[in-house]
């Protein structure tokens, strides 16, 4: 079985970009975003500060201060080598320029936003066809966050209010970038309260993983199934492929869902998992494991 060359960083938003302290204007969102690295580990993954990284804007309505923040977050960490493309609708996607620049890169990264606007921008164009056939048959990174995060997937919750998320048709799902096709990735999920929008996503597609990403956390997927954890917060793995009661089936829409022999784990900084074995890994770093010993000795 060929697995994908490249990697996946999913990011669970409101990553931390190093706030200038300086400045008096502390906007952090847990502990010290530089030592965490999120985005040190985007370049990293990349290849290194001299990568040439494209962050891709479409997911935004204010594209263009997002694109700013980034350059700016990228180069308090050595990256100068950085591009955004501001791609706005379908018609952008066949610019010449973009289509070069998508082939030449070394990684992208999805911003956040709205992901049905990426499903609909992307879905079908030879953009996305280059992405994902490098994607496949490169050492090329994809990274997003929040938005850009759920797109990455086959299939993507595209709205549902976590207020009444027990409600069966309360969330919705659609067709996302399909870059892997066995999970469903929610974002900001502790702090807006996603676990019950998650699960029914799970419970209608218990063929995928749910993956519910804290905010300043996420993902790194390598060959296409094995996850770890980076960054600050939590991740929430949900396994709904050995469910034996759910009537997500046979009630009406606006009733209560019911749900029986769901798993659910919870992975930290270092914790990984792997997709298609469906189990959980207490270090997913190759090397971590050892390191932890000799700094104990």
């Amino acid at each position: 079985m060929n697995h994908p060359k490249g990697k996946l960083i999913a990011v669970g938003g409101a990553e931390d970009k190093g706030t200038d302290l300086e400045s008096g204007h502390i906007q952090r969102n847990n502990l010290n975003f530089f030592e965490l690295g999120i985005l040190r580990r985007v370049v990293e993954e990349a290849g290194g500060v001299n990568a040439r990284i494209e962050v891709i804007t479409t997911a935004s309505t204010i594209p263009y201060e997002v694109g700013e923040n980034y350059m700016d977050a990228f180069g308090r960490i050595g990256c100068t080598n950085i591009g955004v493309m501001h791609i706005r609708n379908r018609q952008d996607t066949s610019n010449p320029d973009f289509l070069r620049r998508i082939q030449e890169c070394n990684a992208v990264m999805f911003s956040g936003g709205n992901q049905l606007r990426l499903s609909a921008t992307d879905g079908g164009t030879e953009f996305l066809h280059i992405m994902k056939r490098r994607y496949l048959e490169e050492n090329f990174l994809i990274a997003g966050t929040s938005a850009g995060a759920m797109a990455m997937s086959n299939t993507m919750i595209y709205e549902g209010n976590a207020a009444r998320a027990h409600l069966k048709g309360e969330v919705k799902i659609t067709t996302g970038l399909g870059f892997v096709s066995t999970l469903i990735i929610d974002s900001h999920f502790e702090k807006r309260g996603r676990f019950v929008r998650l699960t029914q996503a799970v419970a209608a597609n218990p063929g995928c993983i749910g993956v519910g990403l804290g905010e300043d956390t996420g993902m790194l997927i390598t060959e296409g199934n094995k996850m770890e954890a980076i960054g600050s917060g939590l991740v929430i793995i949900i396994d709904g492929h050995e469910i034996l009661h759910s009537n997500i089936a046979d009630i009406p829409d606006g009733n209560p869902i019911s749900v029986e022999n769901l798993k659910v784990h919870f992975c930290e900084k270092g914790n990984g998992y792997l997709i298609r074995e469906r189990r959980f890994l207490p270090e997913a770093r190759e090397g971590a494991l050892v390191k932890k010993q000799v700094d104990v000795e």
